[in-house]
């Protein structure tokens, strides 16, 4: 999962990016108005953290030029305001959830995978593909109810086809899914077709058919078509 944590109090951002760190999550960070409407005018997330006050700006105007631009990214909006109207007008806009500080680390998480699960998977904890099964939770790859080993990053690659499936993925997309936004300055990704070579293995030699299709010049999708 590739999280952007839009906060700028220091500690409590760099707290975020350690937690979800820990569990092989993906985590940039931008702690002004500015610095956030960079990043998300170049590149995509699965969740948005947004704090309302910045120094420089409005988190508010984010979400609506979010929304104004049809990004499918999950929002979750953290404030110290505890305020009807801002949470209102948030949610109104376009916020999937609201979470007020101070909040522990622990609910922050879990706000956060019920919004994934909503956006992505509908709402489950088990995501089902033909013969493929995952428990998200438990981070654990099924293949004819038979358990697979997956390193973390072949892990978030399958995660990333299957909420994609039926869609074309590129490599440069692949990349700072899995990498971070800092990846596109590599001179190549032929490091891209090394985990999907690998995750195809795995879940061939357990009985599942190929479902990872390379498409020229584009790159790759999930697709039992």
């Amino acid at each position: 999962m590739k999280i952007l944590i839009i906060e700028d109090e220091q500690g409590l951002c760099e707290s975020i990016v350690g937690y979800f760190s820990e569990d092989g999550n993906i985590c940039e960070y931008a702690n002004s108005y500015s610095a956030a409407m960079a990043k998300v005018s170049l590149y995509n997330y699965d969740c948005i953290l947004l704090d309302i006050s910045l120094p420089d700006g409005n988190g508010l105007d984010i979400l609506k030029y979010l929304k104004q631009q049809d990004n499918q990214a999950g929002i979750l909006i953290i404030s110290a305001k505890n305020s009807l109207d801002d949470k209102l007008t948030g949610l109104d806009i376009g916020a999937d959830d609201y979470l007020v500080k101070p909040f522990h680390l622990s609910e922050l998480k879990a706000r956060v995978m019920a919004i994934i699960r909503r956006k992505s998977f509908n709402g489950s904890n088990i995501m089902v593909f033909n013969e493929i099964t995952i428990d998200m939770m438990a981070k654990e790859v099924k293949v004819n109810n038979n358990s697979l080993k997956f390193t973390r990053k072949e892990y978030m690659l399958l995660m990333y086809f299957l909420a994609n499936k039926g869609k074309v993925v590129s490599k440069n997309a692949i990349a700072e899914h899995l990498w971070g936004d800092g990846i596109d300055i590599a001179d190549n990704f032929d490091f891209i077709y090394s985990h999907i070579k690998n995750v195809r293995k795995k879940l061939e030699e357990a009985g599942c058919k190929d479902y990872i299709k390379a498409t020229y010049g584009m790159g790759y999708k999930l697709t039992d078509q």
